[in-house]
């Protein structure tokens, strides 16, 4: 019952926590009747959604009566840490952790821009508090939260920059690939040398670089996690897309199926699946191989399942657009157009809005048509937010 009140407090259902936390509704009522308990894996973001600490979680689940109202200050450990370096421990580096997820949560759906300061600020405290440290348990806890932090800080920066600032954003993936290798953590080096391709395969266009790097990926976290591994070889089946290699995209997509299929709740980044990625990139490597016939059921399904006003979304709904267009279909073009810049209007994603230009670009040769001049005049007030 403690748990329920904590769930009712924090305004969900037991089918909107279960569907936060991706388990089955049944989960989340075995845990308040105390017939069984989270996962480790699952309570600290069991504990996030809750408005709460993992230790006051832990009281919820074994015996404390109430979460005291006046002990949700998440950052009281951090800022005495900060005045008094030496007294950093176990409890500070969760609650930097707990930061971080939090801000790792909102990325999909907020602009990057409101991210930056208050990420950058994160990973400066990591990263002085780490110098600071004297317990080997707890350096390496922060080494694990910095490497998290910095590859959150390198997606932000490139997207902020509307996928321009590509040093940068490399220096941070680098910064957390070195942070994992202290750990010897093939999750955490795996995530960020994903990253680190996207910036290859879709800021400096190289699809020779990308490819090396998701092989790079797939290799580091082959044993660890098939929702990195496949993430990976579905990064990979694009680059292939984008050297024109129609065959070796097609066994990568199906490789990656395969990966996908294979996933359980205990994988190390179970968290980053999601059921749509797989046609997110399938139907833009059909782009890629100019087969925009095939790309668009693709992308269309993938675009009913996807209606969370994410950064994802106006990315399929780009090229969804795209796919009418190249297939002579104009005012389809135009309408679904309308729908990502909705989004992009939004979320201020760098993937969306290289699309949504990109599109425009491919339009000019209708640029006299009402249609595609209401689509301007949208895009254009884009680039002046911009």
């Amino acid at each position: 019952m403690r748990l329920a009140s904590a769930r009712k407090a924090a305004g969900y259902t037991q089918e909107g926590l279960a569907e936060a936390l991706r388990v089955d509704r049944s989960a989340v009522f075995r845990w308040e009747a105390g017939k069984s308990e989270p996962l480790p894996y699952q309570q600290p973001k069991l504990a996030r959604l809750l408005g709460i600490s993992t230790r006051q979680l832990d009281e919820l689940l074994h015996g404390a009566t109430e979460v005291p109202a006046d002990t949700r200050q998440p950052h009281d450990r951090v800022a005495h840490a900060l005045q008094h370096p030496g007294s950093v421990d176990l409890t500070t580096a969760a609650q930097l952790r707990q930061d971080v997820h939090g801000l790792d949560e909102r990325y999909d759906r907020a602009p990057s821009t409101s991210l930056l300061a208050e990420t950058g600020q994160c990973l400066g405290q990591i990263g002085f508090l780490r110098t600071h440290v004297t317990a080997n348990r707890v350096r390496r806890e922060l080494f694990a939260v910095e490497a998290e932090c910095a590859t959150l800080m390198g997606q932000l920066v490139w997207d902020a920059s509307q996928r321009r600032d590509h040093s940068t954003a490399r220096g941070y993936f680098d910064q957390a690939i070195h942070a994992a290798k202290q750990l010897n953590d093939p999750a955490a080096e795996g995530l960020a040398l994903l990253r680190k391709s996207f910036v290859a395969l879709y800021g400096d266009k190289d699809a020779e670089a990308g490819l090396s790097l998701t092989r790079q990926t797939a290799a580091t976290t082959k044993t660890t996690s098939h929702v990195l591994t496949g993430l990976a070889v579905l990064h990979a089946a694009e680059a292939h897309a984008m050297l024109g290699q129609q065959a070796e995209c097609e066994q990568a997509l199906e490789a990656a199926e395969h990966h996908f299929g294979r996933i359980s709740e205990v994988d190390a980044a179970f968290e980053l699946y999601s059921p749509t990625q797989h046609g997110r990139l399938a139907g833009s490597c059909y782009l890629f191989l100019n087969k925009a016939k095939q790309a668009q059921p693709i992308l269309e399904a993938t675009a009913r399942e996807l209606r969370d006003r994410s950064k994802s979304q106006a990315i399929v709904l780009g090229n969804l657009s795209l796919a009418h267009l190249r297939q002579g279909e104009l005012d389809g073009a135009a309408t679904v157009l309308h729908q990502a810049v909705d989004v992009v209007e939004q979320t201020w994603g760098g993937g969306g809005l290289n699309i949504v230009f990109g599109a425009c670009r491919e339009l000019q040769p209708w640029r006299n048509e009402v249609v595609v001049q209401d689509v301007y005049d949208r895009v254009m007030a884009l680039m002046a937010a911009t």
